[in-house]
């Protein structure tokens, strides 16, 4: 049954109509389960029923035309529980609603199983038999394991059919829902950047000129087989047994009796070059993979190897540079550091990433660049979006394609208030980041995604709470050199020569990795990474620990920030190389001063030169202030010992998060559970302020909980001495701070501690913010 449910699921997604999807699969699933009917409804959110789509056993008229409430019937009834609902007589149910125009009098049994994605009901899946009996454990088994995996490729071909008919949307502005990764909002074209051979990423198309079409594939196709040919004859000296026949298969796939001839018939029906392949392949990859013998099995992936080799060669006769829009959404399956880098400059106006969640690396870095971004959007149909226009809601997740008149009205009102807000807060950019009854918080930057981080003083912030030093390990292909990396921290340092800058030490690992040093991990996020790679690999912690301290040489405002500390150990083993580190930097340059002085043909004048540079030494290579992030939940039971060791402490709030919660915070599917305003959340961070003040050890935070409004008035009331941020919210929360009393904060902070759930939690900082007069920041502040 594997097998049928395979075929079932793979032909229901290559169906580029959702209605011909709909009528093909109940058709399937009636003869697998040789049963007398077979019907699926979707669910119609705006006039709360669900719609009778396709059926094979009832009434054809009562198609699209017979809908039940979500409160009415057995289906309504499935829909409500959200499990299956299985029984003997129908009829004799009392939730049995009789419906005369779908003409199932005669059908008794009735088993429905709920269709369910990201917790959603999209639909109703059902068969029926007039034989009055329960159906089996099996055939309920295989219904609910069906249903289960139609979910995704229901959400997937919905999202086709509003792409390919904005007709369809009669009632309502219908939107695909991510996750909201960057405030903000953004409208323009869509341009999808894909991989360059990949047939699951071409977008089905159709064209006039079909002669061209004829001739592109022709020209691909002798290319493939050229290849093949060239690829064989090398391999021929090497390897002597049968494997090399797979390229005989290939070629013999190729001739026009077999796959090149289908892909002919599907461009005399219009469809471009690269449309039909994708429908061709992807139509044998499905019968190989339905096939229960195993070996067979196997060749869908030659097939599909061959359909993208086809498509490379295929591209390769059209390549041209892509023209850009002058403004436009930059939609990938995992939108990129180096792509956000590449088009930042080029009109870039929103982001939409298929992967990642609110707080994956490529969001915070939408945050930096102040580019409005969703994430973790179920497209599987993404390619259809391109050039479509598009408004990204980065404030709710919604994605909203070809939206009409109207809507555009509405977010171009939006976006003019949104301006306004932005104008009102620069007001208090330079001014002291002050409540209104007297209490300072020191307001940051987290800096390092890019190299901006110079002109933040526009903005207001008074230095760097967070650099981050990965970024020139990232951008290069080994890793950089002592003096590289001094040349670069003494430029950032020497940024705010005045105020202290916090500089962290090499975090690679989770979602941040090198390509000369791959770390391949099955759970990243709690493996080698931060302070373990640094201390297993003391070369490479050494050498960044002497550039930074010959970076602060004469400017001495460096702090060295240890991440992703767990343990005491780690601490220890992290100051005693510190201090070597120190001493042996100490020893060179005095070593080296010595024998410039030797030089001195005045043995006088060459000591008391020795003195006196030996007091300049002393001054100038100064012993930074060394702390620790609080990001691991181990380290909140450690405070103490902790103390003893370090010079104050800083809350990475996105990790301790997600380890508290225990949610991947890449990862779009549990993406929802991922809040900082958990109540757990909040209340560990009360506790790590409180006990901070009675050990007298300075604290901070520079997680993104620090940048929203309500986050930043509750760390506020909590006792923090700095919050560090993004550029772009810098303006935006002093106006919050210079708008509120530490009073009023602390009794905020108070009620919000015995709130019971996440959602209480959001509500009641809603009210509140709307009481304070700070209404306006509530949009852009979750």
């Amino acid at each position: 049954m594997l097998a049928t449910l395979r075929r079932i699921v793979l032909d229901f997604s290559q169906e580029t109509e959702l209605q011909s999807a709909l009528e093909r699969m109940v058709t399937q699933v009636k003869s697998a389960m040789n049963t007398e009917c077979c019907s699926i409804y979707l669910a119609d959110y705006h006039y709360q029923h669900f719609v009778l789509m396709a059926s094979d056993g009832l009434a054809i008229n009562s198609l699209g035309k017979t809908c039940i409430g979500f409160s009415e019937g057995l289906v309504g009834l499935v829909g409500q529980r959200e499990e299956p609902l299985n029984i003997a007589n129908a009829q004799a149910h009392k939730d049995y609603i009789h419906a005369p125009e779908v003409q199932e009098d005669d059908l008794k049994a009735f088993l429905g199983t709920p269709i369910i994605h990201q917790r959603k009901v999209l639909g109703i899946l059902t068969i029926q038999q007039t034989q009055a009996r329960y159906f089996s454990e099996n055939e309920e088994a295989f219904l609910v394991t069906l249903s289960a995996q139609l979910a995704g490729a229901l959400a997937s071909a919905e999202t086709k059919n509003l792409i390919f008919n904005p007709q369809a949307q009669v009632h309502q502005n219908k939107q695909l829902q991510g996750i909201a990764g960057s405030a903000g909002i953004a409208m323009s074209q869509i341009v999808v950047c894909q991989p360059q051979a990949d047939l699951s990423s071409v977008s089905l198309k159709k064209v006039t000129n079909i002669a061209g079409q004829h001739k592109r594939i022709a020209q691909a196709i002798e290319k493939t087989r050229t290849d093949f040919e060239q690829l064989s004859n090398k391999l021929t000296s090497i390897v002597k047994d049968e494997s090399l026949a797979i390229f005989d298969v290939y070629k013999q796939m190729l001739a026009q009796a077999g796959i090149g001839q289908e892909i002919t018939d599907k461009i005399n029906l219009g469809w471009r070059a690269d449309s039909a392949l994708k429908m061709v392949i992807e139509h044998y990859v499905a019968q190989f993979k339905a096939i229960e013998d195993t070996y067979l099995q196997e060749r869908a992936s030659d097939v599909q190897d061959l359909g993208n080799r086809l498509l490379f060669n295929l591209r390769k006769e059209e390549q041209q540079t892509k023209a850009l829009p002058n403004e436009f959404i930059l939609l990938a399956k995992d939108v990129t550091a180096s792509m956000l880098a590449e088009y930042q400059h080029k009109g870039l106006k929103g982001i939409i990433s298929l992967s990642g969640s609110n707080n994956s690396h490529a969001a915070i870095l939408a945050r930096s660049l102040g580019l409005p971004a969703i994430m973790g959007v179920n497209a599987v149909a993404f390619i259809q979006l391109d050039l479509q226009q598009a408004i990204v809601d980065g404030y709710s997740g919604e994605l909203f394609i070809n939206p009409d008149e109207t809507l555009v009205q509405e977010y171009q009102y939006l976006i003019s208030q949104e301006q306004e807000l932005t104008e009102k807060v620069m007001e208090v950019a330079h001014l002291p980041c002050i409540t209104k009854d007297g209490r300072a918080i020191e307001i940051l930057l987290n800096a390092g995604l890019s190299e901006g981080f110079e002109h933040s003083g526009n903005l207001g912030a008074l230095s760097i709470g967070l650099y981050r030093t990965e970024i020139p390990f990232m951008n290069r292909s080994c890793f950089p050199s002592e003096q590289e990396q001094t040349l670069l921290y003494k430029r950032v340092l020497s940024a705010f020569p005045k105020h202290a800058v916090t500089m962290r030490t090499l975090d690679v690992g989770g979602d941040k990795s090198l390509p000369y040093f791959p770390i391949v991990e099955e759970n990243p996020f709690l493996g080698w990474r931060g302070i373990r790679i640094t201390l297993d690999h003391p070369e490479i912690f050494l050498v960044q620990i002497r550039a930074m301290l010959r970076a602060n040489q004469g400017i001495g405002n460096l702090e060295i920030m240890l991440p992703m500390i767990s343990n005491i150990e780690e601490v220890d083993e992290a100051i005693r190389l510190i201090n070597q580190a120190y001493f042996e930097l100490k020893a060179e340059i005095k070593a080296q001063l010595i024998e410039e002085l030797t030089k001195t043909p005045d043995d006088s004048e060459r000591g008391s030169q020795i003195e006196r540079k030996a007091e300049v030494i002393s001054q100038q290579l100064m012993k930074p202030r060394v702390g620790i992030m609080l990001e691991i939940p181990s380290v909140i039971f450690q405070l103490p010992e902790l103390a003893k060791r370090v010079d104050f402490f800083s809350v990475g709030s996105n990790d301790l998060t997600q380890y508290l919660l225990a949610v991947d915070r890449n990862n779009s599917q549990v993406a929802n559970l991922y809040d900082s305003f958990h109540p757990a959340v909040l209340r560990a961070l009360y506790a790590i302020s409180q006990e901070s003040a009675q050990l007298l050890v300075p604290i901070s935070l520079c997680g993104e909980l620090a940048s929203t409004p309500a986050g930043a008035i509750l760390l506020l009331a909590m006792g923090f001495d700095k919050l560090s941020m993004n550029s772009h919210n810098v303006p935006r929360i002093k106006w919050v701070i210079r708008h509120v009393s530490f009073e009023q904060a602390q009794e905020i902070l108070s009620h919000t501690l015995t709130l019971p759930t996440t959602n209480k939690v959001h509500d009641y900082l809603n009210e509140q913010l709307e009481t304070l007069g700070l209404g306006g920041f509530i949009r852009a502040g979750y």
